[in-house]
């Protein structure tokens, strides 16, 4: 049952709430929605995600270290999601302005039982807040947002007609290098299929499963847009948002283990995101059939940002192809990300503790790629 946590009168260093969220020691997943809000308002960065995961990860560290390294290096599959913050953010010049009392929601989700544990011992002494540079967000409440549950049970879910999921934030997947911003099925699951096999314990082959679901795995409609949004550290990326209804062929629901995997990974994806860059906000899904009517303003600001990201990037990839440069690619987006974020007017030193390089290193990169685009 969900239960929402409230202050007491007293604040101290940790906020202290009449009752918490309880789960079963088994549990392997859950997700937690907080609600935040700003006595005074304030101005965000388009790039706010990556200051949410960073607060997040070290969070995670001040209780075990060990835990935090392997969530933010280990080579696995991230075992977390984040979102961006839900709520009315408006533009305001090149920033996002967040309304003095208005609550916004925030949204983590825990994929591995070792994750699950930690949550549960974070949960007794909640901070005060969550701090975004000079913008503190007051912790207002905290509640299950997605049921506490295991991989087993995600693997008895009952079998439906269609599977209909809702991509809420930017989605996109990787594929042979570049950006894929189309719901496949053989993309969608594949996804959710490399999170199961990592964290459940009861993994499935891929390559049969996959094979089944690209002969099997119909669309019934889908309603999507496309974007580009700056997401991570580093790059643009070209994604999209909106619904899709999937079904399996009578030849396909032959194979009953696959297809109980199949409602398996749909009730996956509402833990574990689609696609890349789960950890910066993106790829949030819900079931159901939820569309946004419109693009906001903040989104559109974001493509300009991207777009500009996307473009230095192609300008400094070709530059240093010419001059026989090393590590080409990883170098123009480094390049390309700190001077675009300069041109909307974030700091050396902002840019720098984001994308965790020393603020020296991230000068000089944006001395020569200013130098660079002069050249051109």
């Amino acid at each position: 049952m969900t239960q929402t946590l409230r202050r007491t009168r007293k604040r101290t260093q940790n906020a202290s709430y009449n009752s918490i969220p309880t789960w079963s020691d088994d549990t392997e997943l859950v997700g937690l929605v907080f609600e935040l809000s700003s006595s005074t308002g304030g101005l965000l960065p388009l790039q706010y995600a990556v200051g949410l995961h960073a607060w997040f990860l070290d969070r995670v560290r001040q209780i075990d270290p060990d835990l935090s390294a392997y969530l933010h290096d280990g080579e696995s599959e991230k075992a977390f999601t984040i979102s961006d913050l839900n709520g009315v953010l408006i533009p305001q010049g090149r920033q996002l302005q967040v309304a003095a009392d208005r609550v916004y929601r925030w949204y983590i989700t825990a994929l591995s039982q070792r994750l699950v544990q930690w949550l549960a011992k974070w949960m007794q002494a909640l901070p005060v807040e969550v701090s975004l540079r000079d913008l503190p967000l007051k912790i207002i409440s905290c509640q299950v947002g997605q049921p506490p549950t295991t991989y087993a049970q995600l693997l008895s879910t009952e079998i439906d007609k269609n599977l209909t999921l809702s991509f809420v934030s930017p989605t996109s997947f990787r594929r042979k290098g570049h950006h894929f911003p189309l719901p496949m099925p053989i993309n969608l699951f594949h996804s959710y299929l490399r999170r199961w096999n990592d964290f459940s314990g009861m993994p499935f082959e891929q390559d049969a499963f996959l094979e089944w679901v690209d002969e099997g795995a119909i669309i019934h409609r889908h309603q999507l847009s496309s974007c580009k949004v700056q997401a991570g550290k580093k790059g643009s990326v070209t994604g999209f948002t909106g619904a899709l209804e999937l079904g399996l062929s009578s030849k396909a629901r032959e194979n009953s283990q696959f297809v109980q995997l199949f409602y398996a990974l749909g009730e996956l994806a509402i833990y574990c995101g689609t696609g890349h860059k789960t950890t910066f906000g993106l790829g949030q899904t819900c079931k159901g059939w939820i569309v946004d009517s419109g693009t906001s303003a903040a989104s559109s600001m974001e493509d300009v940002l991207a777009n500009r990201i996307a473009e230095l990037t192609e300008i400094f990839t070709a530059q240093r192809k010419r001059t026989g440069g090393n590590r080409t690619a990883e170098i123009a987006e480094t390049w390309a990300t700190i001077l675009s974020r300069r041109e909307f007017g974030e700091s050396l030193q902002d840019i720098a503790t984001d994308l965790d390089m020393p603020y020296e290193t991230v000068k000089t990169y944006a001395k020569l790629a200013r130098r660079t685009l002069k050249a051109e």
